[in-house]
């Protein structure tokens, strides 16, 4: 096995010892000397570096910011010769400082220190990449060495590397980015390794939070506490309870070494709290809580100990109408409430606000009786009636009892928040049911026309309606009566028709029930009498008999 690995890192400093001198073999061996300024001509600079011919620098390259020449005849400045042109040497005063640095650098480097250095990539050709650090020094990454995948996209971009290599004599520094990964894998997979193995609490410090859960640092390793994972309440959103930098305690929930993920957990790392409630907390109980958070369909209610409630929006008040919670509750409002549900096992925890308020109905109760004429408020409106809320609670007022106008209907008499008087008729205490009336509190139609009609008056009117049992008959301002027909007299049900005009005679009026009855058989027993009177007042003596056949005639 030694002798394996000995032959696979010899191959590995052959394929390294390659690169480097691929890398040697593309730079060009800039020499640099000291030289001295004797002319400049337009654009360029004449300077003597010791050759035949005097050596050519680009004007730009010893100019400020404003192109004002930072050099003058007769001035020493050091140069490189990076090549020639027409037998003149090119020279360069910017690639002379970069040779000056990396000079410099090499001189005081320590080969035992970290050498992990921050490097831009400028460039790149067929070996790899040209990068500069912070301080203007150059450096060589072969490919091989970067582990980067597209080098158009790595252009000005920054990454960490380490130095792999110095060559005094050529002034060149190697540098690898791919050492320093496989050396960052290597220390996390052994921290990971000994995390995963802790089955206690670890302390952790909060890297970055975001919407889905938060990173935390153990021991230089990253894992992932989801939102989830943060609190017994549910899930949370962090940012509301920590910070970057906050330390925290954590445990290992799972490992995941194919994607390299490590999970971790808050909760976890402390005591259930459902635990000590379940045997101190019962339905019933009433217990102190904070509002915590109010959304449409009710309120979350905080304990105190990591235990969070909900409270539905039908438990706040007994008021049936609720339409926004916050009506009622604000966030951070302390309130009593009793506890309605509680299972520890499903993390579920119910309270009501209302059980702990008067209900309204026995208010209601103790306020009001059957024949009371009070005051409300419409909120209701159906196809069969109305709903008025009476000092909280909520009463029926029926069709049929809002008008004496059988056709009229609550729906088209009222619109919701009109406030009318109307009269008790009826408390159901088991069902917490109360019936409304409003139309006995002006005088019905029948009363009025018992005003100027009696028993025995002879009345006409039109069919408005038959029956099994009887006809309807409308009278004198839409006044219903009943003609039943055991009444009917000699007539024929049979030839009666809807719109007929009939008459009769009153056989009662009941104005308390609201009921008019007609009688033909009565109409005809008066007309009898009638007949009968005239011939006990007639002078001639006539039989009864005569009459009748008289009036037949």
């Amino acid at each position: 096995m030694a002798e394996v690995n000995e032959k696979v890192q010899n191959h590995a400093d052959e394929d390294f010892a390659k690169l480097l001198e691929e890398y040697d073999n593309q730079k060009s061996h800039d020499e640099v000397v000291t030289g001295k300024v004797i002319a400049v001509k337009d654009n360029e600079i004449f300077v003597d570096v010791g050759r035949k011919l005097e050596g050519v620098l680009d004007v730009s390259e010893v100019s400020d910011a404003q192109g004002n020449l930072c050099v003058k005849v007769g001035d020493d400045i050091k140069v490189a010769i990076i090549g020639s042109r027409g037998g003149r040497p090119v020279v360069s005063y910017r690639k002379a400082i970069k040779k000056e640095k990396v000079k410099a650098f090499i001189d005081s480097y320590d080969e035992n220190a970290e050498n992990v250095y921050d490097v831009k990539i400028v460039s790149f050709n067929k070996g790899g990449y040209v990068c500069v650090s912070e301080d203007d020094v150059e450096f060589f990454m072969p490919r091989s060495q970067s582990a980067l995948k597209n080098p158009n996209g790595a252009i000005g971009k920054t990454f960490k590397v380490k130095v792999l290599k110095v060559n005094e004599d050529e002034l060149s520094i190697v540098v690898s980015r791919k050492k320093l990964l496989d050396e960052d894998r290597k220390a996390s997979k052994e921290i990971i390794e000994k995390i995963v193995a802790t089955e206690g609490v670890i302390e952790g410090t909060v890297k970055k939070i975001t919407t889905y859960g938060m990173f935390v640092d153990v021991g230089g390793v990253d894992g992932l506490v989801h939102y989830s994972e943060i609190s017994y309440k549910g899930p949370v959103n962090p940012s509301s309870l920590y910070k970057d930098g906050d330390k925290v305690p954590v445990k290992v929930v799972k490992y995941d070494s194919d994607k390299k993920h490590l999970s971790l957990s808050i909760k976890a790392a402390m005591p259930d709290p459902w635990n000590e409630i379940k045997d101190s907390l019962e339905v019933g109980d009433t217990i102190r809580v904070k509002i915590s958070n109010i959304e449409p369909y009710g309120a979350f209610v905080d304990l105190g100990n990591d235990i969070e409630g909900f409270l539905h929006i039908s438990e706040i008040s007994w008021d049936k109408n609720i339409k926004n919670p916050k009506d009622f509750i604000s966030e951070g409002e302390e309130i009593d409430v009793e506890v309605v549900e509680i299972n520890p096992d499903e993390r579920r925890l119910r309270v009501s606000l209302k059980n702990l308020l008067p209900k309204p109905f026995d208010e209601f109760l103790a306020k009001y009786k059957v024949g009371d004429v009070v005051k409300g408020a419409i909120t209701t409106i159906t196809n069969f009636g109305a709903f008025v809320r009476i000092d909280g609670v909520e009463g029926l007022l029926h069709n049929e009892d809002a008008s004496w106008d059988r056709n009229e209907k609550c729906k088209n008499l009222f619109k919701i928040g009109d406030e009318l008087e109307v009269k008790i008729i009826k408390i159901d205490n088991d069902t917490q049911k109360i019936s409304l009336n409003r139309k006995e509190l002006g005088d019905s139609p029948i009363s009025d026309y018992a005003k100027s009609h009696k028993q025995g008056d002879v009345v006409k009117g039109k069919i408005r309606d038959i029956k099994d049992f009887g006809i309807f008959v409308e009278l004198e301002g839409g006044v219903d009566a009943l003609l039943r027909k055991e009444d009917l007299g000699d007539k024929s049900a049979d030839e009666i028709k809807v719109g007929d005009e009939i008459e009769a005679a009153i056989a009662f009026i009941d104005e308390k029930k609201n009921r008019i009855r007609l009688s033909v058989r009565r109409l005809a027993h008066q007309k009898e009498r009638e007949l009968l009177n005239e011939v006990n007042s007639d002078d001639e003596k006539m039989t009864l008999g005569d009459l009748i056949k008289d009036q037949l005639k």
